[in-house]
């Protein structure tokens, strides 16, 4: 989430509210104009929102949850607190495309603590959580108790739980592969696939599939074995502090709803006009470049092409970022049952 929007309320308030803690309100950090290093609030007894003691020092945080749930807010609220630096676990906000769109974090944020992976990747460059693992590896050397935050729930299992070393796939496999699945459609490309990934892959999501094989079909090894010699995690589960936002499904549909229409008064439409020239025609389709996949993108799009309201379009942007966000809630409460959960509000 992006400055100005956070775990405090349902609407996106004009100023960052004060964070609580045990001696009263915990002091605003700002830029010294003398260039003097700020007072550190690690002089303060201090608790964060949720009544939520400050993480153990010296351990990695890592907060996950649904878009529009707030983790960006309470990973500022303890990399202030704390002198940490931010690390970016969202796969649309690493894309340099979308700022609004991604609900990357605003100069606001930026301004009061390092933050590390978002917005670098340049539109049609390929980035995988292979990418995104590697990025972090060196991150992690020099500050070992970042704050990861993110939604994209691959990500921090690759993190927590180790990452199958599996070959790039060769351009001209990869465009194979999106003829297959363009002419003969996604039961042709698993009747190709091996028993054993057959039966670990979600077979009705075009992408899993095309990408398993992909991996087949590059290798000569299907998926399955080849995340049977997963290696050890980057960053082992027990080792750090894991936080998952559970919220009221009410309260987050209402906040989604608020926050678009944020967005569009913010400039989202003029991003989504920059973006218009480079449109690939597969958009919406699983062989789309992955920075066409922000939420929103798609509908602001075919507005600017005259092919529905702006209404229409940010109605059916909503709509898309609920239905997002249910898919991340099953992920985590699936796979994520040893986080310590944050029920909200």
């Amino acid at each position: 989430m992006g400055d100005g929007f956070n775990v405090y309320s349902a609407r996106p308030p004009l100023s960052p509210p004060p964070r609580p803690h045990a001696g009263g309100v915990l002091p605003e950090i700002r830029p010294d104009p003398k260039n003097r290093k700020p007072e550190n609030p690690m002089n303060h007894a201090t608790t964060l929102p949720f009544d939520l003691p400050l993480p153990e020092p010296g351990r990695a945080v890592l907060i996950a949850g649904p878009t529009a749930s707030g983790k960006s807010a309470l990973a500022l609220a303890i990399a202030r607190a704390q002198g940490r630096v931010i690390v970016n676990a969202d796969a649309l906000q690493v894309h340099d495309s979308w700022s609004l769109l991604s609900a990357r974090p605003g100069p606001g944020d930026l301004a009061q603590a390092p933050h590390h992976l978002y917005g670098h990747v340049p539109r049609g460059a390929e980035y995988s959580v292979g990418h995104w693992v590697r990025e972090l590896a060196p991150l992690l050397e020099r500050h070992p108790d970042a704050v990861i935050v993110g939604g994209t729930g691959l990500y921090f299992s690759a993190l927590t739980e180790g990452l199958a070393r599996i070959p790039e796939t060769p351009p001209q496999i990869r465009a194979e592969a999106d003829a297959l699945l363009r002419e003969a459609g996604l039961a042709a490309m698993l009747a190709g696939l091996d028993a054993a990934t057959l039966g670990r892959i979600d077979q009705q999501n075009p992408a899993r599939v095309q990408r398993a094989w992909e991996v087949l079909r590059a290798t000569g090894r299907g998926l399955a074995a080849w995340q049977q010699e997963t290696g050890a995690p980057l960053l082992p589960l027990e080792s750090t502090t894991a936080l998952v936002l559970t919220p009221n499904r009410d309260w987050l549909a209402a906040r989604i709803t608020q926050r678009f229409a944020a967005m569009l008064r913010d400039g989202a439409l003029e991003e989504a006009r920059a973006a218009l020239p480079h449109w690939p025609e597969d958009a919406g389709h699983s062989t789309a470049p992955l920075w066409t996949r922000a939420i929103g993108a798609a509908e602001l799009v075919a507005h600017l092409r005259g092919q529905m309201s702006l209404a229409e379009a940010e109605a059916a942007a909503t709509l898309a970022t609920r239905q997002y966000a249910k898919r991340q809630r099953s992920w985590f409460r699936n796979r994520m049952a040893q986080w310590k959960s944050l029920p909200l509000p």
